[in-house]
């Protein structure tokens, strides 16, 4: 009896069980799993599906229909570009701000003055894809700003999301520039060798979040969209190394 019981407990959970499909841009996928861990304290009936992706391919598969209920881009461009289309039915907002730090495996002395990357014997720079990948264009902006972009443009390796491209800097190349965030994944902490890169020369990440069109009346993601513009989850962000809006 106390079987079927159980048996008919678990069935009825189930039943009303509610799932949400949120495309995230990569650079958010260190802090997700904190995210929705709290976000179920309070809604344990929501199963909250993730696909990860860079901002730019994540968006042409929206466009192109892909059924996901909320978009957090890595910059405000690519979400501000489905509202305009009218796939997005909320007006971006700004989550979190990103910003950018280099990292290294190698024994390398990593130095604010981004003129150390001319060094010869550094071979290999490992960057996002700017054309699809925010933190890849933030890279971009800070290397012309600092001056030394045509010096070492010769030297990148390009990763089509900040994930693949931090497992590039720490793996095929000599190092990267990746999101600050990656830096608190448990597998990055026996990396110790990394710098910020000085704000002073990028513009500021401002990464973004929609309800898409398909997610009309559904009350899970809006209660979704709405905790991560809480203080609870700011606060996580902030302990992932992002700046608050």
């Amino acid at each position: 009896m106390k079987k079927i019981l159980l048996i008919l407990l678990l069935f009825s959970i189930s039943l009303f069980a509610q799932k949400i499909n949120i495309a995230i841009a990569a650079n958010v996928s260190y802090a997700i799993n904190d995210l929705i861990k709290e976000f179920n304290k309070t809604n344990p009936n929501t199963e909250v599906q993730v696909t990860l992706g860079s901002s730019g391919k994540l968006t042409a598969k929206i466009s192109n229909g892909a059924p996901y209920d909320i978009f957090m881009s890595a910059n405000m461009k690519f979400p501000e570009a489905l509202y305009e289309k009218n796939i997005a039915i909320t007006k971006p907002i700004v989550y979190a701000k990103g910003s950018l730090a280099i990292i290294s495996s190698k024994n390398i002395l990593l130095s604010k003055d981004l003129r150390f990357l001319k060094d010869k014997n550094i071979d290999k720079i490992a960057i996002a894809n700017p054309k699809t990948a925010p933190y890849g264009k933030a890279t971009l902006e800070a290397l012309k700003n600092a001056k030394i972009y045509e010096d070492i443009k010769n030297k990148f390796v390009y990763g089509e999301s900040i994930s693949q491209t931090v497992t590039y800097a720490i793996k095929a190349a000599d190092l990267g520039f990746i999101a600050k965030s990656s830096l608190y994944s448990p597998k990055m902490k026996r990396f110790q060798n990394f710098i910020d890169v000085d704000a002073k020369l990028y513009t500021p990440i401002s990464q973004g979040i929609v309800i898409l069109k398909n997610a009309k009346d559904n009350k899970e993601a809006k209660a979704f969209y709405d905790f991560i513009l809480s203080s609870k989850a700011k606060k996580i962000f902030e302990d992932y190394g992002y700046i608050l809006p």
